[in-house]
């Protein structure tokens, strides 16, 4: 008797785990149910010891801004809650504080342009008052307080205005804005997407000055997109933008005096076809640095700017053999002296220069890259910065002292820590994950690094997930047939049985710089990803050459030749994994979106005895179609380098298709046009191949609203489990 209950336990034990295992659905992926809490827009304050988050409902769009201690993470206040004021009933998109920290610049009705661009209806918040008061009835874009507190810039269709806070009257400061000609104080769409900021305009230290950035796109070709909407006859939507090889905005700095109500122009030197892409003023009120790079980004200049005259000065002068990385690590110290961050010595580190540009040290040393610059503690003479010293794959906050001694890591945990440092820098709060543990916010001190207290974790969501008993992602490395080291990772099915051959789906992003094998936790691909292994599939994913934080080398062999060592090293990859025992060779997929879409073209093709399937996902299909800054930093213009991009073109290459392709497009995208994949349709067409394309109207680069991405999953699921 006892034999046969202990039977029936055995046997009802070993049966748990297949009834206890819920299977993830695209449903529950794309619904949200996965989703992470977080400390929404948190901002540390400048002159108390507190920072701020914009805490939302998210079922009733209602949002506060809530005022915490940071030394005793105590809430202190609601600053502002939008239930308040009837004006605020959409809700608070974003907040910025006044130099004193006593107003606010409130936003709401939020409407995007691009991708980081949006106009909205912005408020001026007094919080002594609890007054608001809207700055203009038209919406505006990027108002920006004056650091004597007095006054806000902001633009609005294309030039910029000066309103004073105490007369409440608006001044036009600009007055040639026009669409698609002439652009003060906001980037066009280039800059915008490859220099990745929008507020060409900055106010000075003393608040009597704005430079800004002017922006001439008459002569930059247009661009048109059909919008079909809901009316019965489609429209266009026409912007300017400049392919590789055509010409770009003609840009020229100027400097508007607020006293005088003046505007000059500040003529930088002898530069012709370059870019400015950061302005900022010094701790000296009357000296603006300027950032000029010639065309081809691999010539940068530093320059100071005396307001008053208009003269510039080179300070410093960066070269490469391939192109120089745009950042925003430049800070200025209280004596001029300023941060910089380079990769000259082959690795991304941090320089030490004084306001003459002459080197005083290099503060950070080492085959790893600084990946985050986060600040300088004048009373202890310490930089806090964020690198990969700890394996490309991971992120650590670390202390050192300005003249390079006393190193301190101040994180413990492998994974991925981000750092907001209190405005004392005796604290900061730890934003940490890994591949294995959802995120978690917590209080550290900036000393030592120690835990002083946890603010917010995701157990709850960690709990929940233990009924999927999901599969573990799998770091490795692995090496070519050529002898090229390249991380990895993998996710195998969680009843993985050695003895068995299983399919291969492979995803990357492969684009200059770009990570995908990082120790973070879960992306909603990730989540999909998971899902196929439930269902019989490996999943890898695999950083090429090209990709970021292993040095400059590693990442700039590409250079000239987008899509030629990406791709082969993608194939060498698959290889690799198609020798495992566990794994059948001959079915084998590949997937990816943007520069990952061209890159799973290519390989399908160039890879036809490889690879048996792919999906790309608005792809770039040639470089041609591609914007002028992003594809000349990396290839120079086609008429300069006609066969780089040619040669890694997968248009060129249509007649190697052998396994099935799906191509996925939205003809709204204003990034990687739906031009890329009609013209690799052509081409597949003349060449009599057979393949799948998905066209997703009136939807951008992130192809989402509604149920898109669930109805786009699906389809890609269907297309791999038909097709591997």
């Amino acid at each position: 008797m006892k034999y046969i209950k202990r039977s029936i336990f055995l046997f009802l034990l070993a049966a748990l785990p297949a009834v206890a295992q819920q299977k993830l659905t695209l449903q529950e992926i794309w619904s949200g149910s996965f989703r992470t809490q977080g400390m929404d827009d948190l901002q540390a304050m400048k002159n108390t010891n507190q920072y701020t988050v914009l805490n939302v409902n998210y079922s009733s769009g209602a949002g506060q801004i809530d005022l915490y201690d940071f030394a005793t993470l105590t809430k202190v206040s609601t600053i502002v809650a939008s239930k308040d004021h009837k004006e605020l009933v959409g809700g608070i998109d974003s907040y910025t504080f006044s130099a004193d920290e006593k107003k606010l610049l409130l936003a709401t009705n939020s409407e995007p342009i691009f991708r980081h661009s949006f106009t909205a209806d912005f408020y001026i918040y007094d919080i002594a008052s609890k007054s608001l008061t809207k700055l203009s009835d038209k919406k505006m874009q990027e108002p920006t307080f004056s650091a004597d507190n007095s006054k806000v810039a902001y633009a609005s269709e294309n030039n910029l205005y000066v309103y004073d806070i105490a007369a409440k009257t608006a001044k036009q400061i600009t007055t040639d804005g026009k669409k698609n000609s002439i652009i003060n104080g906001v980037t066009d769409w280039v800059y915008e997407e490859e220099f990745s900021f929008v507020k060409a305009y900055d106010w000075n230290a003393s608040g009597d000055k704005i430079a800004y950035i002017r922006f001439d796109e008459t002569d930059v070709p247009e661009f048109s997109m059909d919008v079909y909407g809901t009316n019965l006859y489609p429209s266009q939507y026409e912007f300017k933008y400049p392919k590789a090889g055509e010409k770009n905005s003609l840009v020229s700095l100027h400097i508007y005096d607020v006293k005088t109500n003046s505007t000059k122009q500040v003529k930088l030197g002898n530069y012709a076809d370059f870019y400015i892409p950061r302005i900022k003023w010094t701790k000296e009120a009357q000296t603006l640095s300027v950032q000029v790079i010639n065309r081809h980004q691999n010539n940068l200049d530093l320059i100071f700017v005396d307001a008053n005259s208009g003269t510039p000065k080179v300070i410093l002068n960066e070269t490469d053999k391939a192109y120089v990385d745009i950042t925003d690590n430049l800070t200025f110290l209280k004596d001029n002296s300023f941060i910089w961050t380079s990769e000259k010595d082959g690795f991304n580190h941090i320089y030490h220069y004084n306001k003459a540009g002459k080197l005083i040290n290099q503060v950070t040393k080492g085959s790893w890259e600084v990946t985050a610059y986060y600040g300088f503690d004048e009373k202890t003479s310490n930089i806090f910065y964020q690198s990969v010293e700890n394996g490309s794959i991971n992120r650590d906050v670390y202390r050192v002292a300005l003249n390079g001694k006393n190193k301190t890591r101040l994180t413990p945990q492998t994974g991925t820590n981000a750092a907001t440092f209190s405005p004392n820098y005796e604290y900061f709060i730890n934003t940490f994950s890994s591949a294995t543990q959802p995120t978690v916010y917590a209080l550290n001190n900036a000393k030592d690094g120690k835990l002083v207290k946890e603010i917010k974790n995701n157990d709850q969501l960690k709990t929940k997930l233990e009924k999927y008993s999901l599969p573990a992602k799998e770091f490795m490395e692995i090496t070519t047939e050529k002898g090229h080291k390249l991380n990895a990772w993998m996710i195998k099915p969680k009843d993985f049985d050695p003895n068995k051959k299983y399919p291969v789906f492979m995803y990357q992003y492969s684009g200059p710089g770009s990570q995908q094998v990082n120790n973070e936790w879960h992306s909603i691909d990730d989540y999909w990803f998971m899902m196929l292994s439930q269902q019989g599939y490996i999943v890898a994913c695999v950083d090429g050459r090209g990709t970021g934080y292993k040095g400059a080398a590693f990442k700039k062999v590409t250079y000239k030749e987008l899509g030629k060592y990406e791709v082969e090293d993608q194939i060498d990859a698959a290889k690799v994994f198609g020798k495992y025992n566990y794994v059948d060779a001959s079915r084998i997929g590949i997937f990816g979106w943007s520069y990952g879409g061209f890159m799973s073209s290519n390989c399908i093709l160039k890879g036809n005895d490889v690879f048996k399937m792919a999906i790309a996902v608005a792809p770039v299909t040639n470089w041609r179609f591609y914007d002028s800054v992003y594809t000349e930093r990396y290839m120079q213009t086609p008429q300069e380098n006609a066969s780089g991009y040619d040669d890694n073109s997968p248009i060129n290459h249509v007649s190697k298709l052998k396994g099935p392709f799906l191509l996925v497009h939205g003809t709204a995208d204003d990034n990687v046009h739906v031009q890329n994949t009609m013209r690799m349709v052509e081409a597949l067409v003349q060449a009599n191949k057979q393949f799948d394309w998905a066209i997703y109207p009136d939807k951008n680069h992130g192809i989402y609203g509604g149920a898109t991405r669930l109805q786009l999953y699906t389809k890609m699921t269907n297309f791999i489990k038909a097709n591997l």
